[in-house]
């Protein structure tokens, strides 16, 4: 027993005495796992981080991708299309979103009028085509001479925001696409008369080749008829409310207005009696042989003007020249224009002075042009820039109670058009072959007053500028109506209510 319990007693001592270094051993363990499991979370929070990381930068890489962009987009337009909101008496329109195919240059040609309606045209190309349209370039080197750019006539501000829901403009190209065009640009003319099917199908694969086209003209680049009605719309829309003149024409041109209406009615007579229009037409009634032959040696020092040798009467009789002055006083007194009424000659220089001015400012002393209201000073930023003095014109005639042209060009078929969607303004078109033929019987005493006035009041009763069709000639667009003149498509009817002078320029 001694030995049993003496073992027992070891054994039990040996076994107490291991018991503290046991729960060491097992706190040990337990404190490693703990620290493993700890580890590992910390580990796996880490990982988590680490790609929430990465997953955040990724996700700020393609915002900023994304707001570069936009931005890239909006610097293009930026300097374009801000406009200062006092420019605007009105929200400016939602911009339209639409992929770019390319980019349209367009110089425009001819004096002021042929190029307001190319550009029109070339706006409404650039927006059926889904391009962006470069602001115009305009002529300076015809024979005009005229150095003003876009800017300088319309306000190029306004043009670009009044449209930003239709087309994208800018006033110049983008730095690449600049110094792309640098190295190469595809230039052309573009068919004249010309339907959408042509822009569709011609023009618009070669912008998406080249993503640069420059069209080298554009007058008259747009069929007259058989358009799409929203495209002949938006024709009307760019020419009667986006073609706004730059503030200090429209600035000048208002204030001529009002002087005028201080005094009464008036009417613009567009008297195309200037040296140009006489030389090229060979047109020389009236004329003496000295002046004859000036106008001979002018018409043989343009090349471009193809027609040298003209027989002047045979012309006149046709119908085909300018009316001179003196057919004109006797004109508008046998239509019966009061004699006491304003009369401003929308024109240049008149050929011969006032020898041939004589005869119309007996029968209307009340003659006036732009150069005799305002004083000389007010004149002068403009005077050396012909087409910025036809804008005053232009602005004028609008504006008159009653418009007279003298011959059937691009101011006298643009400025009737503007006045029959303003209202059908009354507009006299001069039958020239009724009023020479009626004029040479009345002076050769075939005629009495009574019955060359009743005779002439007869012969343009129905040519006042009231609602008309368009005269469509198949496969002769010269020959037919031009759509500036009578742009029907954007007419309210008769009985429907008339625009106010003051709702358009």
């Amino acid at each position: 027993m001694g030995f049993s319990e003496a073992r027992f007693e070891e054994t039990e001592g040996r076994e107490m005495k291991e018991k503290p270094y046991s729960n060491k051993m097992s706190l040990k363990y337990i404190s490693m796992a703990k620290a493993e499991k700890l580890k590992s979370l910390i580990l796996a929070r880490i990982r988590v981080a680490r790609l929430n990381l990465w997953v955040t930068r990724a996700l700020s890489m393609l915002l900023l991708l994304g707001i570069t962009m936009q931005l890239k987009s909006l610097g293009e337009t930026v300097s374009s299309s801000r406009t200062p909101t006092s420019t605007f008496s009105y929200p400016l329109p939602p911009e339209r979103v639409y992929e770019n195919n390319g980019y349209l240059m367009v110089s425009s040609n001819g004096g002021l009028n042929q190029m307001r309606s190319g550009i029109c045209d070339m706006v409404t190309v650039a927006r059926f085509l889904n391009v962006t349209l470069i602001v115009p370039e305009l002529d300076n080197t015809s024979f005009w001479n005229d150095d003003s750019q876009f800017a300088d006539i319309f306000d190029v501000e306004y043009f670009i925001a009044s449209l930003r829901d239709e087309v994208r403009i800018l006033k110049e190209l983008p730095p690449q696409q600049k110094g792309k065009v640098a190295e190469s640009l595809f230039s052309m003319p573009p068919i004249s008369w010309s339907n959408m099917t042509y822009y569709y199908n011609v023009i618009l694969p070669r912008i998406q080749t080249t993503e640069v086209v420059h069209f080298q003209k554009t007058d008259a680049r747009l069929a007259n008829n058989g358009l799409p009605v929203e495209v002949q719309k938006l024709r009307c829309r760019v020419n009667y409310e986006a073609l706004r003149f730059a503030p200090p024409i429209q600035a000048l041109a208002e204030k001529i207005v009002r002087i005028l209406r201080d005094k009464g009615p008036f009417l613009v007579l567009h008297l195309r009696y200037e040296m140009d229009m006489i030389a090229f037409s060979g047109c020389n009634e009236g004329c003496n042989e000295q002046e004859i032959d000036e106008l001979t040696k002018m018409r043989y020092a343009y090349p471009w003007w193809k027609e040298k040798v003209i027989d002047s009467a045979q012309k006149r009789l046709a119908g085909l020249c300018p009316l001179t002055p003196e057919e004109i006083a006797l004109t508008l007194q046998a239509l019966g224009i009061d004699h006491n009424i304003q009369v401003y000659i929308a024109a240049g220089d008149i050929y011969g002075g006032e020898r041939r001015l004589a005869t119309l400012r007996a029968a209307y002393p009340n003659l006036v042009k732009k150069e005799t209201l305002l004083p000389s000073s007010e004149l002068d930023p403009f005077r050396n820039h012909s087409n910025q003095m036809a804008a005053l014109d232009y602005y004028v005639a609008v504006q008159s109670e009653t418009f007279v042209p003298t011959n059937g060009g691009n101011m006298a078929k643009v400025v009737e058009g503007h006045r029959r969607y303003l209202g059908f303004k009354k507009t006299i078109l001069l039958n020239r072959k009724a009023v020479v033929d009626l004029v040479d019987l009345y002076k050769a005493g075939s005629i009495s007053w009574d019955k060359f006035s009743s005779e002439m009041k007869k012969a343009h009763a129905d040519r006042i500028g009231n609602p008309a069709e368009r005269l469509v000639i198949p496969g002769k667009p010269k020959e037919e109506d031009y759509f500036y003149t009578n742009p029907e498509e954007c007419l309210a009817s008769f009985d429907e209510p008339q625009l106010s002078n003051d709702d358009h320029q």
